[in-house]
């Protein structure tokens, strides 16, 4: 039988011959086109990634309104108009609001198979992922009080093997910024029960741990490592029933996108995102000295561009 991405190839192939039906150009397209010439500040650049974001509702402010939004002066979005090639902002509004129209009014009524392609249907299934995902933090209980143990955990530990890793990967860079000690394990085997005991003798008491679809049968064996060592599992996964599940102490299921060969992950990565936010607010005086103490840091050693 085809693994479940050679399924997807052939099904959801993007190069397979298939015409997608003549479009315009996309809105953001647009958009980046008209604002990508001109060299902008970087309050002009906040202005136009507002744009590109909120295209449908910003096209319709008032200059006043605009200029709250993004959190400039009037006069900022005067000279931002008139750098991207307009007499002023009414002028700009005008070409916006017509960029507008043409996403809100496109097809009516056309059915979204005929409409849309491949692409544009994943990212109508991540768009329904995360609207789900805004429905479950309707109640945040659950995410303040996992935010809170795992701030607290010392080592705090994030599991993500395989095609996880990425995942843990990204929620541990930030961790840092906010914990004292952060360990990842993104090896199995005898290497992942070496990190998860030596994570609990240190003090731990906490493992997050991710698992994505394919689901592996090295992480469900160090969850239950972990397990038995004393420690507790937080898990981020596709599914709220199964093995991980069974054996997580606290579950977060939240879809991933399986429209195209290989899965998408806005909805978990938006997920990691508010357990960080979490983590910060359980202990706001650690997170301010760590992040002045780390841009100090920065600063000094020039880590990052200036844009």
């Amino acid at each position: 039988m085809p693994s479940p991405q050679q399924a997807r190839a052939q099904a959801s192939a993007i190069t397979s011959g298939k015409t997608a039906p003549e479009a315009g150009v996309a809105p953001t397209s647009q958009l980046r086109e008209l604002f990508d010439g001109p060299r902008l500040s970087p309050g002009q650049r906040r202005i136009a990634q507002y744009l590109i974001e909120h295209i449908t509702e910003a096209a319709f402010l008032s200059i006043t309104d605009l200029a709250e939004r993004v959190g400039v002066s009037q006069p900022s979005v005067t000279r931002f108009a008139a750098a991207v090639g307009f007499s002023g902002y009414p002028a700009l509004r005008e070409s916006l609001q017509a960029i507008a129209l043409s996403t809100l009014g496109s097809a009516p009524g056309t059915p979204a198979e005929v409409t849309s392609n491949e692409l544009q249907a994943a990212v109508d299934a991540e768009i329904e992922n995360l609207e789900n995902l805004r429905r479950d933090f309707a109640d945040p209980d659950q995410v303040i009080r996992v935010g809170r143990a795992l701030s607290k955990s010392a080592p705090l530990t994030v599991l993500g093997l395989r095609i996880s890793g990425s995942l843990a990967e990204y929620f541990a860079y930030a961790a840092r910024r906010i914990h004292p000690d952060v360990r990842v394990v993104s090896r199995g085997g005898s290497v992942a029960y070496d990190a998860l005991l030596q994570s609990r003798e240190a003090g731990g008491t906490w493992v997050l741990a991710f698992g994505m679809p394919r689901h592996a049968q090295e992480t469900l064996t160090a969850m239950r490592v972990a397990r038995s060592a004393g420690l507790k599992v937080a898990l981020i996964t596709d599914l709220g029933l199964g093995p991980l599940a069974d054996e997580a102490d606290v579950t977060f299921a939240t879809a991933t996108g399986s429209r195209l060969v290989f899965d998408s992950y806005s909805a978990p990565v938006v997920l990691s995102a508010a357990l960080l936010q979490a983590m910060t607010d359980a202990d706001p005086e650690r997170t301010q000295a760590r992040l002045e103490e780390y841009e100090q840091v920065a600063e000094q050693h020039q880590f990052f561009l200036r844009d």
